[in-house]
């Protein structure tokens, strides 16, 4: 696995990792806020996904090179059970999966989210996804 993962980064660098994950999401309510609901939900998952790298780096010095939030959740929820309530539960597995595919479906297809499905998404970032992996 050591090609696959990132090398160790400097206590800056790490912090600039954090900082860029909560921008992303301070981004993503401006944009609702705006209505632009294709960008709003492409920074959910940029922040998701970088708040987990923050959180592998900060604990096991690296992280894979993966952009799957499944994957980055089961390799922190080694020593973090309470982070794999994400994946194992259905209804919160159903969000990390959204999440996943307005990475692709934001870049390359022709996909348009709606206003009520970018809130659901949102509102389960803020409300679920944040307090357990704020834990760790």
């Amino acid at each position: 696995m050591g090609d696959l993962f990132r090398n160790s980064l400097s206590y800056e660098e790490v912090e600039l990792i954090r900082r860029r994950a909560e921008a992303f999401l301070r981004n993503a309510r401006g944009l609702i806020d705006e209505g632009e609901w294709d960008l709003a939900v492409f920074n959910l998952e940029q922040y998701c996904q970088l708040i987990l790298k923050y959180k592998l780096l900060v604990k096991k010095g690296s992280y894979p090179r993966t952009h799957s939030l499944k994957s980055l959740i089961r390799i922190l929820g080694d020593d973090n059970p309470e982070l794999l309530k994400l994946i194992q539960d259905e209804g919160k597995l159903h969000y990390i999966a959204r999440l996943e595919e307005a990475y692709i479906v934001s870049r390359y297809l022709p996909y348009v989210f709606e206003e009520k499905e970018v809130k659901d998404i949102y509102r389960f970032v803020i409300e679920v996804f944040k307090p357990i992996v704020e834990k760790i």
